[in-house]
Formats: C-alpha cells, structure tokens, sequence
C-alpha cells in the first residue's frame, strides 16, 4: 500500500518538546517535497513548514511559517524515508491535528496546500495543555 504515515503526536506541556515523523510506504520520499500542516478546531488548516526534495539545484530547502519560526525544525533522512518535524517550546496555541504531505515539485517552493496533489497522511494529534 502506498501511503504517508505520520506519527509522535501527543500530550505536552506548555514549553515541551515533541518530534513528530512522517514516513512513506510504498516509495521512497527522497524526489518528494514534504509539507507540514495543521489544523486546529474551528479553524482552517495551515502550513508550517516544508522541505524540498533531495535532487535539483537546492535540494533540501526549508522554509517555515512565522507562527513556528526559530521553535520548529524540519529534517529528512532519506536512508529511512522519512522526514520530521521537532517542535520545541511548544504553546497552547500549536494543538492541532499534523498533517504531513508528498508531492513532486520543480523548484524549492513547498510551502502552498495546493501544490499538495499527491499524498497525505492520516495525522496526528498535538494537544499542549497544562
């Protein structure tokens, strides 16, 4: 089965820490942009990040949403297929549901849902609460 399968949400504390990864099955992510979003309840889903595929002129290019800047990082490991999101000082206003998408796009743009025609994961919850 081909899919995106993302996981490592959960409970935390104001000012925790979480890694949430996002892993292809099915084929490998290593061409593929990848997108973090999320959507918290009542409002619409946003991205937050995302890094473009590893070949082209900058593979690997990372770009991240103002709300997330400087607490938020994406990586991928190719030799796994997976790219992750650690979140760092995590406030009450990152709950959501994380969504991690796949496509194959030219150039280092990554960060518009539109682009994502592709694969989607299922998510994952993030709930941060005292």
């Amino acid at each position: 089965q081909v899919q995106l399968v993302e996981s490592g949400g959960g409970l935390v504390q104001p000012g925790g820490s979480l890694r949430l990864s996002c892993a292809s099955e099915g084929f490998s992510l290593y061409y593929y942009s990848i997108g973090w979003f999320r959507q918290a309840p009542g409002k619409e889903r946003e991205g937050i990040s995302c890094i473009s595929g590893s070949k082209g002129a900058s593979p690997g290019t990372t770009s991240y949403a103002d709300s997330v800047k400087g607490r938020f990082t994406i990586s991928r490991d190719n030799a796994r297929s997976a790219v992750y999101l650690q979140m760092t000082d995590l406030r009450v206003d990152d709950t959501a549901v994380y969504y991690c998408a796949a496509d194959l796009l030219p150039g280092t743009r990554c960060d518009s849902e539109s682009q994502y025609r592709g694969f989607w994961g299922q998510g994952t919850q993030v709930t941060v609460s005292s």
